[in-house]
């Protein structure tokens, strides 16, 4: 009886070690998904070789890949991206005009780096300084015009800084228009720089017509007669990479090489950030390789029809409905890799408004989802001003109504 029992028992010792997960199961899932994920995070920063990089769509400015992003380099001519914005600044308020005539000063002409060669007293106007900017990345073109519009480059530079701080470049400092200097006061970041190449393609988008000029030709005039200087671009991705547009390259010895690259693709825009590549071969394989990932990930839902609005009923106003309008034109970046169907709208409205009001004035909103998931929603505005309707007014109506 005693060997019974003591068989029955052994027995259940061995089936509850069985059924009994190992004590240390919890921790070892823990360090198995922390191992995991790092090297998940290391395949993701092995997809560029450069120490710095950014990729981001350009209408909404969604991030989808980094690495490095935030440390503070020298971006070499990059830095002519924020002259460019300068410039088509002054042309939108109309202080400048593409036919306006530049002057180059004995200082513009005294830059080295790369040049078009500008002599003392050279006159071109705004669009061939433009053009010898972004194609062949003259820095004595970036200087003429620099100090065309700030009456000097260090006045110039200073709207430049200005400017950056407007746009959120808050790790970004610059010392001159062109990048040229290697004062280690002169400085930004991938970030930054995808900040200010996605303000100047989306605010002007006359520039990709520049940027995406492989070979263009200027004249010069001076005293030693007429002659024709060639433009080369100095963006080697715009005949490597299907659908680049854009943007600029720079390098120094400081510097190392950088590009920020800007292609579009079946409606969608990416802008590719890279800095201090070892080579230039290099930063045109890093800048390939994110878009390849971003475009490979990228889903655009634009909704270019969101249907007529009828007008809201208005009660106690002079006017018995106001119309309705849209805040914006919706959009929605997919970043996962799976296509955006099935969208659904839900309009929110009120079934009437009461007077006053303010057109502009928020009114209801059009809400986005799809496959159970809010994907954002656009503002429904008042299209017009209604006021508020006194006695007089009421009493106008009345015999208006009695009448007819």
């Amino acid at each position: 009886m005693h060997r019974k029992w003591k068989w029955i028992v052994c027995s259940w010792l061995m089936i509850i070690s069985l059924l009994t997960p190992p004590a240390v199961s919890a921790r070892s899932y823990i360090q198995y998904e922390e191992e995991t994920g790092q090297e998940r995070e290391g395949a993701d920063q092995a997809l560029i070789t450069a120490p710095s990089g950014l990729l981001m769509e350009a209408q909404t400015g969604t991030v989808i890949f980094e690495k490095d992003a935030d440390t503070k380099r020298s971006p070499a001519s990059i830095t002519k991206i924020m002259t460019l914005i300068l410039i088509f600044d002054a042309i939108e308020k109309g202080t400048l005009k593409m036919d306006d005539i530049v002057t180059t000063s004995a200082h513009a002409k005294s830059m080295g780096g790369s040049q078009v060669f500008l002599e003392e007293g050279e006159t071109q106007d705004v669009e061939t300084m433009i053009k010898c900017i972004v194609i062949a990345s003259g820095n004595d073109a970036s200087v003429a015009m620099a100090e065309h519009i700030g009456g000097s480059e260090e006045e110039f530079v200073r709207q430049m800084n200005e400017r950056a701080a407007g746009l959120g470049m808050d790790h970004t400092h610059f010392m001159d228009c062109c990048g040229l200097t290697d004062s280690a006061e002169h400085y930004t970041t991938a970030r930054d720089i995808a900040l200010m190449s996605r303000e100047l393609i989306t605010k002007y988008p006359k520039i990709l017509e520049y940027s995406s000029i492989w070979m263009d030709t200027i004249t010069h005039v001076t005293r030693q007669g007429t002659s024709e200087f060639g433009l080369t671009n100095t963006n080697k991705l715009l005949r490597a990479y299907e659908g680049c547009v854009g943007l600029k390259t720079g390098s120094t010895s400081l510097a190392r090489f950088c590009l920020s690259a800007v292609a579009e693709r079946n409606g969608i825009m990416l802008i590719s950030v890279v800095m201090a590549a070892p080579d230039s071969k290099g930063r045109v394989k890093d800048a390939a390789a994110m878009l390849n990932y971003g475009f490979s990930r990228c889903s655009l839902y634009e909704d270019e029809e969101p249907g007529k609005l009828a007008d809201l009923p208005v009660k106690g106003g002079v006017e018995e409905s106001v119309p309705l309008v849209y805040e914006k034109k919706f959009q929605y970046l997919s970043t996962d890799g799976t296509a955006i169907t099935d969208v659904k709208k839900e309009l929110r409205i009120p079934g009437e408004a009461k007077a006053p009001l303010k057109e502009g004035d928020k009114a209801g909103e059009l809400i986005y989802s799809a496959n159970g998931k809010e994907l954002g929603s656009i503002g429904i505005l008042y299209g017009k001003s209604i006021k508020k309707a006194t006695y007089g007014d009421c009493l106008k109506k009345m015999w208006k109504e009695a009448l007819f």
